[in-house]
């Protein structure tokens, strides 16, 4: 379903269209766009099998981010001028920040699925509502992840980036609190080999990929593989990185116990079990909780749209009163201190990595918000 227009159908009725802004080429993660484009074409098709929006089908027109924002503000104004009833998607942090001031600012409803970043806008909102848990909570729980298992001198290879920035601050302000230490190593300016010189130099016991996907990620972990003097060394890689298919593919066995943040629960209930065998046929490979957070995504915004109608500003007000049941859980949406937009609180925040022993499609939990180790 990717639509230039919004056409009406075969009977006459207009279709109710709903935007997606997705990452299908690089330098986004195209792995994750897939994915959440999987999850949102799913249920767009289960609404629509099911009688669509009072009997007018839901159209899903796709708009390709590419981890731009200037892109993806310039498509949420394109689909505001096609007349959608909301916009959804959006994987990448800094690109859903501009997305997100652009519908504020032109009175479109957005639903943001996966980008994490707390600041997602300047001010509060009416308009921004958020399934994906805010990353004040979830690199929290990483922290304590890593402080639990021993660690007290991390390193950070980063890359320029706010969303970059703000997981370096979270965790440096983690660590300070219980007399640890962080190392920040700028990825760009230094080679693979360099950055194993100066993680043993600096006595790290772990270092966190804060970096894109699939590269310098890969070229970084196969150095640091690859260095004797570094086999105690922890890799972590809490934005997901691990999470797609494409990482086991990439790095093999290298790419194995690598701790990473996953949002689903310990166990799927009976709807996520039945979407997931559909993503998963769909996809021809494991869905991601990326895929999950698109089904919810369409589900939650089809409640609002037949309850409410599809008037934008209806759409906007009806936040704080829709609760509906998704793949992981009842979604609600309530005001968070510091968080400017409408969030679903109780995502579920897990610490996972791939098993050494059956690399694709086993994950071993690690780590549960609130120190629940496995």
């Amino acid at each position: 379903m990717n639509a230039s227009a919004l056409p009406s159908s075969a009977a006459g009725r207009s279709v109710v269209g709903l935007g997606a802004l997705v990452p299908l080429t690089r330098p986004g993660w195209v792995d994750a766009g897939r994915q959440l484009l999987a999850g949102l074409e799913l249920a767009v098709r289960e609404v629509n099998d099911a009688g669509g929006i009072g009997g007018r089908p839901l159209e899903l027109l796709v708009r390709d981010t590419a981890a731009d924002p200037e892109r993806a503000a310039a498509a949420v104004e394109e689909l505001a001028g096609l007349g959608v009833a909301a916009v959804v998607g959006e994987y990448h942090s800094v690109v859903a920040r501009a997305a997100a001031a652009r519908a504020d600012a032109l009175g479109v409803p957005f639903l943001c699925s996966s980008a994490v970043l707390d600041a997602l806008v300047e001010e509060p909102t009416e308009w921004v509502a958020r399934l994906a848990p805010a990353q004040s909570r979830g690199w929290r729980t990483y922290a304590e992840f890593l402080l639990g298992a021993g660690h007290r001198r991390i390193a950070v290879a980063t890359q320029p980036s706010v969303y970059w920035a703000s997981g370096t601050a979270i965790l440096r302000e983690c660590f300070a609190a219980r007399g640890g230490d962080l190392v920040e190593i700028d990825a760009q300016g230094v080679t693979a080999e360099e950055l194993c010189d100066t993680l043993v130099a600096e006595g790290a016991t772990a270092l966190l990929l804060l970096v894109g996907y699939p590269e310098p990620a890969a070229a970084i972990v196969r150095a640091v593989r690859g260095d004797r003097r570094l086999g105690e060394v922890l890799i972590g890689a809490p934005a997901g990185q691990p999470e797609f298919a494409g990482w086991a593919a990439a790095l093999g066995e290298d790419g194995a116990g690598i701790p990473f943040l996953r949002y689903l629960p310990e166990g799927l209930g009976p709807l996520g079990e039945r979407v997931g065998k559909e993503l998963r046929e769909q996809l021809g490979e494991e869905p991601s909780f990326v895929a999950f957070e698109g089904w919810d995504s369409v589900t939650v915004l089809a409640e609002v749209l037949r309850s409410y109608g599809t008037d934008r500003a209806a759409v906007a007000g009806a936040w704080p009163r829709v609760e509906v049941e998704g793949t992981r859980g009842p979604i609600r949406f309530s005001r968070m201190p510091g968080i400017g937009v409408w969030q679903w609180a109780w995502a579920p925040v897990r610490v996972v990595d791939r098993d050494p022993v059956e690399l694709v499609g086993r994950f071993r939990i690690l780590h549960g918000e609130g120190g629940d180790a496995r």
